[in-house]
């Protein structure tokens, strides 16, 4: 043909980060290539791929799944998390016999000054993070929701003995802090991320906002640069192992206070005055809800213990039916400090027994830095969900005697049997058109929209065109799904079209990506998103569906056939989850219309 002889020194196909064309090697292949590029090549790209830095690929990444993320600010509404000691709440003030000094001032549900003191070495409720102060004043809580999707800043005062003294440091007028943490939480999907503060900077200032990483957008290349210099690159703190009970809290009496250590009737006057209410709300969420963890970076470093945290059920029946427990800390610490048990394992391997070891040091720190006042019948909020507390307004059955528990934390500790129905915790990447995802491509249609004449032959433009909207999660703005797109050549077809010979077929071509079957010709194009939404621009924030175009020079007296699939973006290390759903549309080329 004369279109082979016009064109064989066209550029051959491509494959880079905005988008994948493959084709054969013989000149109309060429040519074809060449022309899907110049007419679609804009809007080719793979979402999050503008850049290899593992922070900026990383916020890309989490703003195409939740959206735009948020500015941190621990100044403005944030919450301080209350230090309370033997039922008062402490601060720290200048002392009032010498200005230059600090103390420690208790008050009561009535904001009276019943005790002053230099030196503060236990609290009611010590953190059970294990890393930071145990008792730790001042720090401080912002939450910030968009629809379905929540973010929580948490700028923690902490020091590296782990202990708190009577300096400025632990003011709270004092905006200095050592730990900065991000989470980012879709409580429909249970998709979540964590950020946390680079490790080499000592000392935070929150009178300053935090910008999220990669910016506002990928044209925002300012911001983009400061954040790589704010965020911990390495993922040195493992978040999934506490908050990983299918919510984005990790409730413990340390920042919970209304919902428990005070939950009982005696104490609704210190739940009332100190807690911090309902501003971390009630999700409950089952053992059944999806939950994931978003970010290449995060799950590339902790690839393993993702792989391995388990859900299970207490074979007593009386924990779990409230609460989700895992193999992680958030099952292993929480459980034996709410219970006030030493963790146990039935195991005979070396390196559990060695973690088991370290943990019952842990946990003794941490009862090392509660108040007698906590643990007595006074006090009586320690063990924490004791006989008689409440849950969701429900009082609790019981709580295991001593084999019901040895029983329970050998399901924690991974060494139970099947009567624990281990599961694996974090859910796989829900495809598009799925039984999770019901997003649906539809009018998919082809239709010729101009002629291209090239030395006295004529080259018709066909268009594929189809409606698809990325609502999963109820996000405006997501950006992690893509189409890939099948492109079949064939001799001119007589009579009706039938669409579906060509779906398996279809289907086969989409994964080896490209194949020739006798005078068949298939070309695969990759990641088109849609119509206006070119290469590293930011998404339209429209609810709707979104246009999706693309076009292709076709040849006289030929049919080709269209198929398309939707595939999710999945930054979870497993790839993308494409959809099980075929759409297909044919066209005949029709010489005597040129």
């Amino acid at each position: 043909m004369l279109v082979v002889l016009l064109f064989m020194a066209v550029v051959v196909a491509r494959s880079d980060a905005r988008g994948e064309l493959y084709g054969g090697t013989s000149a109309f292949e060429q040519f074809f290539v060449d022309l899907v590029n110049r007419w679609n090549g804009d809007f080719l790209w793979a979402p999050a791929s503008m850049s290899n830095n593992t922070i900026t690929r990383f916020g890309d990444e989490a703003r195409a799944v939740f959206g735009q993320i948020p500015e941190g600010d621990c100044e403005n509404d944030a919450r301080t998390i209350p230090m309370q000691v033997e039922g008062n709440v402490v601060d720290l003030a200048r002392s009032s016999l010498d200005s230059e000094t600090f103390e420690f001032q208790y008050r009561d549900t009535q904001g009276t000054i019943v005790k002053r003191t230099r030196f503060l070495a236990q609290c009611d409720k010590p953190s059970l993070a294990g890393d930071v102060s145990y008792c730790g004043l001042n720090s401080r809580l912002k939450r910030v929701v968009k629809g379905n999707v929540e973010w929580l800043f948490l700028c923690r005062k902490s020091q590296p003995s782990l202990e708190v003294e009577a300096s400025a440091y632990w003011s709270s007028y004092n905006p200095q802090f050592a730990r900065y943490g991000v989470i980012g939480f879709n409580r429909q999907t249970g998709e979540i991320v964590y950020f946390d503060g680079t490790k080499e900077v000592q000392q935070f200032d929150w009178s300053r906002k935090f910008p999220p990483p990669g910016g506002n957008g990928y044209a925002d290349a300012h911001t983009r640069a400061r954040a790589e210099k704010l965020y911990d690159p390495q993922f040195r703190v493992p978040c999934s192992s506490c908050h990983d009970n299918k919510s984005p809290y990790a409730i413990s009496p340390n920042i919970s206070m209304s919902r428990v250590g005070y939950g009982v009737s005696k104490h609704n006057l210190q739940r009332d005055a100190f807690s911090l209410g309902e501003y971390l709300p009630r999700h409950p969420r089952s053992e059944d809800a999806p939950f994931r963890v978003i970010g290449t970076g995060y799950t590339a470093t902790y690839k393993l213990e993702l792989q391995r945290a388990r859900t299970l059920r207490d074979p007593s029946g009386i924990c779990t039916d409230c609460h989700t427990l895992t193999t992680q800390i958030s099952g292993q610490r929480f459980a034996s400090d709410a219970l006030s048990r030493e963790p146990y394992s039935s195991t005979t391997q070396w390196s559990t027994l060695l973690e088991l070891e370290a943990e019952r040091q842990k946990l003794k720190q941490i009862d090392l830095h509660r108040t007698d006042w906590a643990k007595s019948i006074e006090g009586g909020i320690h063990p924490w969900m004791p006989l008689g507390s409440t849950l969701n307004g429900a009082t609790q059955r019981e709580v295991p005697n001593l084999d019901q528990w040895r029983s329970l934390s050998d399901c924690l500790w991974g060494s139970g049997g099947d009567q624990c129905n281990y599961r694996p915790l974090y859910s796989a990447c829900p495809p598009p058109e799925g039984r999770e995802d019901r997003s649906m491509a539809t009018d998919l249609k082809l239709e010729t929209v101009g002629t291209v004449h090239l030395g006295g032959v004529s080259i018709s433009r066909i268009r594929a065109s189809w409606k698809y909207a990325n609502d999963y999660g109820q996000v405006p703005g997501r950006d992690d799904v893509r189409f890939d797109v099948t492109v079949a050549e064939t001799k001119r077809l007589s009579g009706e079209i039938d669409h579906s010979e060509n779906r398996q077929t279809q289907r086969e071509h989409v994964r080896s990506q490209l194949g020739f079957a006798g005078s068949e010709r298939k070309w695969v194009v990759r990641n088109l998103s849609y119509f206006g939404h070119t290469a590293f621009s930011e998404p339209s924030q429209t609810a709707g569906p979104h246009d999706y175009a693309l076009d292709i020079p076709a040849q006289c007296g030929r049919t080709y056939t269209i198929g398309i699939v939707a595939k999710r973006f999945c930054f979870d290390q497993s790839g993308t989850a494409t959809s099980s759903r075929d759409h297909t549309a044919s066209i005949n080329v029709d010489c005597k219309a040129h």
